[in-house]
């Protein structure tokens, strides 16, 4: 059964036909295709609804240099396994990052010397943060 309602928004009166679907308690899960467009037909509001002031987006993080390895996801820093003066190689593991229940391996992206670690255990990082500086 079609309904007219009018509502009230925030002092504004709006015009809306709804579906009454309460008399069809143990009917289909989905209604049938095109039987929701009439009852999805809304009328034009009494006034026309300010647009929500815009939301500033959060800093994002600094890229690094060709010295920095960088955070190739967001989420949260588990294990740090280099620190300053460390010696590494390509592909040696630096980090472990959790993110959605799910680890993974941040490894060295080149041959050298640990200058600077960024993090420890506990942060939160974003994608494309620097994690660790090797020279």
């Amino acid at each position: 059964m079609l309904k007219h309602l009018r509502i009230t928004v925030d002092g504004k009166p709006y015009d809306v036909v709804v579906e009454d679907v309460t008399e069809d308690a143990g009917g289909t899960l989905y209604p049938a295709p095109g039987s929701m467009a009439q009852a999805a037909r809304v009328a034009a509001p009494a006034a026309a609804a300010p647009a929500p002031a815009a939301v500033a987006a959060p800093p994002v993080a600094a890229s690094g240099g060709a010295n920095d390895k960088l955070a190739p996801l967001g989420g949260v820093i588990l294990e740090v396994v280099v620190k300053v003066g460390d010696m590494v190689k390509a592909g040696d593991k630096v980090a472990v990052i959790e993110a959605m229940k799910m680890k993974t391996v941040v490894s060295a992206h080149k041959d050298g010397k640990v200058a600077a670690v960024h993090i420890k255990v506990g942060d939160a990082v974003e994608a494309g943060q620097p994690l660790v500086s090797i020279e």
